[in-house]
């Protein structure tokens, strides 16, 4: 099935009938992202909603010197949004751009919006959704305070190695709080390990 990767997502987060999924599945598009491209820049509305099915992505932002920090990363089997801008319909000032190749499926702010609230068991996944998002980064934040830079990097490899794969060292040191030459000492100290 064209959308089957999408459809077993959303049967996997909230089991719904075949009816229900190719209903929701009706309204998301195929997109496709070259390595470099945008799925959303800062100064723009967050108005897309995506499953990524293949790719890596990350989000970013600038500090007030300017520096780039990396702010989430985006493996496949993920849901990709900036959601204060998606739900707020502010203008956001993260970016978010392809590390590789990706592909996935997009929902518009208006569709998304539609099926929560026609669709009851939709609106009960997009909850699941937000929830685990919302865990996700409270726990990256409070890692920030009370885990050090070891922990932080340990747990990054035990729950996403896939990053390694992708990421630049530089994106991961900036994500992980820590400057490039203590992620390279880190990094050495656990290969002895």
């Amino acid at each position: 099935m064209y959308k089957e990767l999408l459809t077993n997502f959303i049967r996997n987060n909230l089991p719904v009938s075949k009816q229900i999924l190719d209903n929701i599945a009706e309204h998301f598009e195929e997109r496709v992202f070259n390595k470099n491209d945008y799925f959303l820049k800062e100064g723009k509305i967050s108005n897309d909603y995506l499953f990524l099915e293949e790719g890596f992505m990350r989000a970013f932002t600038f500090d007030v010197n300017g520096n780039e920090v990396t702010t989430y990363f985006y493996s496949k089997n993920r849901v990709v949004f900036e959601a204060s801008s998606f739900f707020m319909r502010t203008i956001s000032t993260e970016n978010i751009q392809a590390v590789t190749n990706c592909k996935g499926f997009s929902i518009t702010y208006d569709k998304l919006n539609m099926l929560f609230h026609s669709v009851p068991e939709f609106r009960e996944f997009g909850r699941t959704m937000l929830v685990k998002e919302f865990v996700a980064f409270k726990q990256r934040t409070l890692a920030m305070i009370n885990k050090s830079a070891e922990e932080r990097y340990a747990n990054l490899i035990n729950s996403n190695k896939e990053i390694f794969q992708h990421a630049q060292l530089k994106h991961i040191a900036s994500y992980l709080g820590i400057t490039d030459t203590s992620l390279s000492r880190i990094r050495k100290e656990f290969s002895k390990k």
